[in-house]
């Protein structure tokens, strides 16, 4: 009987021990707003409750499993959520797992990963506007990220989606506040040797000084793979400096299209944040313009976001929108945040 009772003990601090190495979380993030937006070129305003006025909703799971010797396995597996309508995906037939889905391993080395992941454009924009990744209210990421289907032929600055599918990512470790990832998409097209995605971004975070940006060169699109029309070549230079009472937000970039007309494309963002009672003020001015045709697109919001909690805000967001020879914009929305 003793002995029975120390092999279970032994296995008990056994199954213990190895819970301590691993673990598995739900997480995500819920974010849904009402208001009425009409953007540049839109023939009239519609009321709507929407998600992601913020944030794009998501949830999923992610793990890490502690492998000694100061190496880790992680995996992420995440997927975009319309919270209005219950429905997966950001539009219509996005994969499923199209925010994350990859594993990795990492040390003193820094980290590898496979799979599908954020694209070297992305992070680097987030970290660099006064709104974050809004995909509805910040000027940036709506410039950069979002293509206009309402007859103004608005295209989007980025080649071939915030994330990436089918690739290889090497991150360094953090050196004195500097990181970086170098990142290959696999194009994965028969016939068509030399045709993928190779891409870079940096960040560094020095105090109130934060410095970033990325290079992206795209013949491949996303999520599914495909082939796009023309290679694509993009790059951004991001900064801000936290001053205490405001902090001010600089960026700019260009694209290049290896089309007949190499049409170019030129972004330059002026922002700023600026603590509010128990929230933050947040302003931000962006203006894009294209080579051919030649037009451009000047979009400016103001809002303010509220904590209710570490993990709860709430926001109101007004939005002006205007595109050469277009009908002006103007949206506005609140909306509430939770992450879990």
């Amino acid at each position: 009987m003793k002995k029975n009772l120390i092999a279970l003990s032994a296995a008990l601090l056994c199954a213990a021990g190895a819970h301590a190495q691993s673990s598995v979380q739900l997480t995500g993030l819920m974010d849904v707003f009402a208001g009425s937006m009409k953007m540049a070129g839109d023939a009239k305003s519609k009321s709507v409750v929407d998600s992601g006025g913020l944030t794009t909703s998501w949830f999923g799971m992610k793990g890490t499993e502690d492998l000694g010797g100061g190496l880790k396995a992680h995996f992420n597996l995440t997927s975009f959520i319309k919270v209005d309508a219950g429905t997966q995906g950001r539009f219509a037939n996005d994969t499923f797992f199209s925010r994350d889905a990859n594993v990795s391993l990492s040390g003193g080395f820094g980290s590898v990963l496979l799979g599908r992941w954020m694209a070297p454009n992305f992070l680097p924009s987030v970290v660099g506007n006064p709104l974050g990744d809004s995909f509805t209210f910040s000027p940036l990421i709506l410039h950069k990220d979002v293509p206009l289907f309402n007859g103004t032929g608005w295209r989007s600055m980025t080649p071939s989606d915030t994330g990436w599918s089918n690739q290889i990512v090497y991150s360094t470790p953090d050196i004195g506040g500097f990181k970086a990832n170098l990142q290959y998409q696999f194009g994965e097209q028969a016939g068509q040797t030399g045709k993928n995605n190779v891409g870079v971004n940096f960040f560094y975070f020095g105090g109130p000084l934060t410095l970033t940006g990325f290079y992206e060169n795209a013949d491949i699109n996303n999520p599914v793979n495909t082939l796009l029309a023309n290679n694509q070549k993009y790059w951004m230079l991001l900064g801000a400096y936290d001053f205490g009472m405001v902090k001010p937000y600089l960026s700019y970039g260009e694209k290049k299209i290896d089309d007949t007309a190499s049409t170019k494309g030129k972004t330059v963002q002026v922002g700023a944040s600026a603590p509010l009672g128990n929230g933050k003020l947040l302003a931000e001015w962006v203006k894009t313009e294209w080579s051919t045709p030649d037009v451009s697109r000047k979009t400016f919001t103001l809002g303010y976001d509220y904590n209710l909690s570490k993990r709860t805000d709430v926001y109101a967001m007004y939005m002006n929108d205007k595109i050469t020879s277009q009908t002006n914009g103007n949206s506005f929305g609140v909306g509430i945040r939770h992450r879990f």
